[in-house]
């Protein structure tokens, strides 16, 4: 059995915050901060994906 990562967990976790922060944007109508928290959520995970890359 695989021992429990914690980086990944807190990681995705933060992508979710940042998609649930969008849509707390969205209901502000704030533009700016709509595009900064989507930025945020992609960056986010593109370098949880390029950090599971390197780990295999």
């Amino acid at each position: 059995m695989e021992t429990f990562n914690w980086k990944f967990f807190s990681l995705a976790l933060l992508v979710v915050f940042m998609f649930i922060a969008v849509g707390f944007a969205i209901a502000l109508r704030s533009v700016p901060l709509i595009i900064l928290f989507i930025l945020l959520a992609f960056g986010l995970m593109g370098y949880g994906l390029a950090l599971k890359k390197k780990q295999k």
